[in-house]
């Protein structure tokens, strides 16, 4: 029988997975002039970049945000807790433009699908 070689031992590697730090960040909002449902819409766009809690206290919306992790890698995303804020203060600006714009097209919106959905109703498809 062959003689058995000795064995050396390996390093074992190391699969703990190594945290960057934490990108958060809180913004505050003056309930009676902002509204919840542009917040939550704002919120909702961060998806996959951060994660949004929204809360009341004292007549104030306060979102504290923060960065998923592992996403920081992207050059896209935000990189520091300035801007994560400056890139949600956008998307609220954005949620709170595209709600005014609904508002005053409301009834030019509503005539088009009346007049759409009304020629459609007196059309006759039984022929």
């Amino acid at each position: 029988m062959p003689p058995t070689l000795p064995t050396h031992h390996m390093l074992q590697a190391d699969t703990k997975k190594k945290q960057a730090a934490a990108i958060t960040t809180e913004v505050e909002f003056d309930a009676s002039i902002q509204s919840l449902g542009a917040l939550e819409a704002a919120a909702y766009r961060l998806i996959g970049t951060a994660t949004c809690q929204i809360r009341q206290t004292n007549g104030r919306f306060v979102c504290d945000l923060a960065m998923q992790s592992g996403k920081s890698t992207n050059e896209n995303l935000p990189d520091s807790s300035d801007a994560l804020k400056s890139h949600f203060l956008y998307l609220v600006t954005d949620e709170n433009l595209r709600g005014r714009l609904a508002e005053k097209t409301d009834g030019i919106r509503n005539v088009i699908l009346a007049l759409a959905f009304g020629s459609l109703a007196g059309s006759d498809n039984t022929k």
